[in-house]
């Protein structure tokens, strides 16, 4: 009997100990799962269809309506038919995503670089994996191509794929301390909270080149999309759900026109919010810089370009109409860094004209987005027509001359306009001035190359600026007296998430991708230890 009594006691405390055993297995296999949710890229099978037009705006991971309950409508531009409505949202929606934003930031922060890599990651794949249907959706609302909605979301995921690796490379620092009884380190710590106000000309990729450093140094974000394009916005939504990014990481609070500037206000305002990243024109980023001056909030702006693009009597003209094409035409000429002001030495400045015109003829066709060979799309919306028209009468009134175009196209919903080469262009035309975000190319002769770089820099703006050279000497001369952010030599297409992308003078401050991006998201915080 007290053999049997002692062998219960064992089986007994054996028994115990295996209860305890299981309920720290059962809590250890739930940390693993978790990190290996964070640790292996996920490849859907791609038998969920992505929602194109969801009509909620995504706050704290959940679909939902505005506080008014009130919508506005998005159209095709390319056609001007419905596309659908969605939530048009005030301050309040605003403030609750930001609220939503300011829990995830307590516990995405926390999380460590490579399991924040590894989210990012999975939304890397995602892109990819979505590749075809997320380039439907621009060109839905955006109108441009799809050849170049395809080449955008390339960008976007790229940018998701190089962020996810740097998340693991924001270092601190050790300084040697010149007292030996102190220790000298810098942390490198997330901002917090950040806001961002997209535009309409790349709503995935601008969208993608921000959230994705901002979420690898472990901010959250709260975005407004542009009132035109919000669907891109809420397609990464999607995303992020498939991803398992912690709800609260991504918000997206759509607004009309008409409530924009109460949204912009609040995120400017609101304490929560610690950074406010812009892409958009310089006038409205002045407002915003206003309105986050109250708080000394930190910001960061891309703003107008109005980029020179010269050509020097050296230049190879083939190779140079090959980069104009590229970069004016582009999304029908609407890019914050396609060549705006065309310089053209007098040496080959008929040659040059005759040439273009020549390649546009052959190059360029207007139509439809989802149109078979078409390079043309839409201008975004009734009020980038009109622009477009003022400023090429303003320069046929002063003594330009068109070569080619000239007209809006009567065709689809009415938002097309010609690709136009305007030469003789003089700076008294507004179109020498302003930035024209059309497909118009409007050609200025100059004489010298201090007459170039003169012209070039005459304007209060500096995002990026384009040459083109044979000669070594001159090559470095004008690299560095271009007043830019960003300079293409013999190259018309320079923007990559390998490398910084920004401007000077009244195009802003602060770098987007490459290795300085992620800092831009980072704060310094100094450490003096005593020992």
């Amino acid at each position: 009997m007290n053999q049997l009594i002692t062998l219960v006691k064992r089986n007994l405390k054996k028994t115990i100990n295996l209860k305890q055993l299981y309920s720290n297995r059962i809590l250890i296999k739930q940390n693993v799962q978790l990190l290996n949710s964070l640790q292996i890229s996920s490849h859907h099978c791609s038998a969920q269809k992505l929602n194109y037009f969801p009509e909620k705006a995504f706050i704290n991971g959940k679909w939902t309506d505005s506080v008014s309950a009130n919508k506005f409508e998005i159209y095709d531009p390319a056609k001007n038919l419905l596309l659908g409505s969605v939530p048009d949202c005030n301050s309040s929606d605003l403030n609750q995503a930001v609220q939503s934003a300011n829990e995830a930031f307590k516990i995405w922060s926390n999380f460590t670089a490579e399991q924040r890599g590894k989210v990012l990651r999975k939304l890397y794949d995602l892109h990819v994996e979505y590749k075809q249907q997320l380039a439907e959706i621009i060109t839905h609302e955006n109108g441009k191509p799809l050849r170049e909605s395809l080449v955008e979301i390339d960008s976007s995921a790229k940018a998701y794929e190089w962020f996810s690796e740097e998340a693991k490379r924001a270092y601190g620092d050790v300084i040697p301390s010149p007292a030996p009884n102190k220790r000298f380190i810098v942390l490198k710590q997330p901002v917090g909270i950040c806001g961002f106000i997209t535009p309409w000309n790349f709503p995935a990729y601008m969208i993608a080149r921000k959230t994705a450093a901002a979420l690898a140094a472990g901010c959250t974000v709260v975005i407004k999309p542009a009132e035109d394009t919000p669907y891109s916005a809420l397609a990464l939504c999607q995303l992020a759900e498939m991803a398992e990014l912690p709800p609260g990481c991504i918000n997206v609070v759509t607004a009309s026109r008409k409530n924009t500037a109460e949204v912009g206000k609040a995120i400017c305002h609101n304490p929560l919010i610690k950074k406010v990243s812009f892409t958009g024109s310089t006038a409205v980023g002045k407002i915003l810089m206003e309105n986050c001056a109250h708080q000394v909030k930190k910001v960061q702006m891309e703003l107008g370009g109005n980029a020179p693009f010269i050509v020097f009597n050296s230049a190879d003209i083939s190779k140079a109409i090959t980069g104009l094409m590229a970069s004016k035409f582009r999304n029908s000429g609407q890019t914050c860094v396609c060549a705006n002001r065309i310089f053209v030495q007098e040496g080959i400045y008929d040659d040059f004209i005759v040439a273009l015109a020549e390649e546009m003829k052959n190059q360029l066709k207007i139509g439809h987005g989802f149109e078979s060979g078409v390079t043309q799309g839409p201008l975004i919306n009734k009020n980038a027509i009109n622009k477009v028209e003022k400023l090429v009468s303003d320069s046929v009134a002063k003594g330009g001359q068109i070569v080619l175009g000239g007209n809006k196209c009567n065709i689809l919903g009415g938002n097309f306009y010609e690709p136009t080469l305007i030469r003789d262009v003089t700076t008294d035309m507004e179109i020498s001035k302003e930035e024209i975000f059309g497909p118009v190319a409007a050609i200025m002769k100059f004489k010298n190359e201090e007459d170039a770089i003169r012209l070039a820099n005459d304007v209060s703006v500096g995002l990026a600026g384009y040459f083109y050279s044979s000669d070594l000497s001159q090559i470095w001369r004008v690299a560095e007296k271009l007043e830019v952010g960003m300079v293409g030599v013999n190259e018309g297409i320079i923007s990559t998430i390998e490398a910084p992308f920004g401007g000077i003078k009244e195009s802003g401050f602060g770098s987007e991708g490459s290795k300085y991006g992620i800092n831009e998201y980072l704060n310094n915080k100094f450490v003096c230890m005593g020992i």
